[in-house]
């Protein structure tokens, strides 16, 4: 095993399936400059063997977008405390995928302007972010049948703490991808359209077949406790129901009497954009339940400080799942979007 990362030019040459842990530095050449982004990578190979069939493998990433710090304080630190010798199966870990966005902190890399949750499947021949992707989806994914990405709202938005993935119709994907989402012990689970974007990491994942599980684990570029501490011993959770780690799901909330929420806004008639730019001022917290009419938030301009703001009222009941975060909004931003309770 080697404490000091090894960087890594040729992304083929990864022997992923090397017995014990390692860590990389995944070299990119960067587009404008002579130099390179390095990805920070983990690859572990459990040395205890079990009786039965290997685990499936899995891959966590953190710092998809660079101003989100929860998925990347949880996954280094599961890059230092997984011991190998305590470990069955494969399990990559990435703390900071957008690596240049992470050291700028903001939720898009400054070397291309790119997004990487938008830039999936990727292009070998695409600028930075692009080819990153085109990496995961040829070098990690084929390793592994497990994706988490743990995100935040960063500043652009704020979530009840919870797991998240999308609409699937294959029967048997939703119900072991519900079931992973739940291991993370989060307040809410929250089933969120796909219509909302393209590209997203998750989403190529899932076209793929694999049980890919997102979240929002924190907001306003924090490093939230709780925040870190679920995403920290959902991953270990994830491990043991898979067989990677031996033991037993444990809670992580044992405060909290109830089993995860299931909520699910399928549709974009429920994630509502400000009709206007002004100062948002929210009335209600992320997780309320809301009735139809309910007052949301008001919005204000100040070229007259006499008007009256611009009430935003609950089109619907249901619970506020996302709610727009910062103090100044431009118009057409999502200002809040309500979800309903899966039966």
């Amino acid at each position: 095993m080697n404490d000091t990362p090894e960087v890594i030019y040729d992304p083929s040459a990864i022997d992923f399936a090397k017995p014990g842990k390692y860590h990389y530095q995944v070299a990119f050449h960067l587009d404008s400059s002579w130099g390179y982004s390095l990805v920070p990578m983990t690859v572990i190979n459990g040395l205890h063997k079990t009786a039965g069939a290997e685990p499936p493998g899995i891959a966590a990433f953190g710092g998809t977008h660079g101003n989100e710090f929860e998925g990347p304080v949880a996954i280094k630190r599961l890059c230092r405390d997984l011991d190998p010798e305590e470990m069955s199966g494969r399990v990559i870990l990435v703390p900071q995928l957008s690596e240049s966005a992470c050291r700028a902190r903001r939720r898009t890399s400054p070397e291309d302007g790119v997004n990487m949750n938008r830039a999936f499947p990727g292009n070998p021949r695409g600028s930075l972010s692009y080819r990153i992707a085109n990496f995961v989806k040829t070098h990690i994914f084929p390793q592994v049948r497990v994706v988490i990405d743990i995100h935040a709202g960063g500043n652009e938005a704020v979530y009840p703490l919870c797991t998240s993935f999308h609409p699937l119709s294959d029967p048997k994907q939703y119900a072991e991808t519900a079931l992973v989402a739940q291991l993370f012990d989060t307040p809410f689970v929250f089933i969120y359209s796909r219509q909302m974007a393209s590209g997203l990491l998750t989403d190529e994942a899932e076209d793929e077949g694999k049980i890919a599980v997102g979240g929002e684990f924190g907001h306003a570029e924090s490093t939230s406790p709780k925040g870190v501490l679920h995403a920290y011993e959902g991953l270990k959770n994830v491990m043991r129901h898979y067989g990677s780690l031996a033991g037993e799901v444990r809670r992580i909330d044992p405060a909290r009497a109830s089993e995860p929420r299931l909520v699910r806004a399928p549709v974009l008639s429920d994630y509502i954009p400000a009709p206007r730019s002004g100062i948002w001022e929210p009335a209600v917290e992320p997780g309320a339940d809301v009735r139809q009419g309910e007052l949301i938030g008001r919005l204000h301009e100040f070229s007259n400080h006499a008007s009256e703001p611009l009430e935003i009222r609950a089109h619907k009941n249901g619970v506020v799942i996302a709610l727009y975060f910062a103090a100044a909004c431009e118009k057409g931003l999502t200002l809040y979007v309500i979800g309903e309770d899966v039966r």
